[in-house]
């Protein structure tokens, strides 16, 4: 397994929401789409909880793009 690379800028930009508790959506190659905020990551997934705190842990391979609320 790879390590997770905190230089680089999505590293960054993903960690910072998580520390902020900002809110993301989250679409996914199937053309789900997940509202809710990040949890942790690793290098092979987002662990996300949505409004209802569901928590759904999401495969990077999967997601289509993050976009910031």
């Amino acid at each position: 397994m790879s390590e997770l690379d905190v230089n680089l800028p999505s590293t960054r930009q993903i960690q910072g929401s998580i520390k902020d508790k900002i809110e993301v959506s989250i679409k996914l190659l199937t053309g789900d789409v997940f509202v809710g905020r990040i949890v942790w990551q690793d290098p092979n997934c987002l662990f996300f909880v949505d409004a209802n705190e569901r928590k759904t842990l999401i495969y990077r391979q999967s997601i289509a793009y993050l976009q910031y609320q």
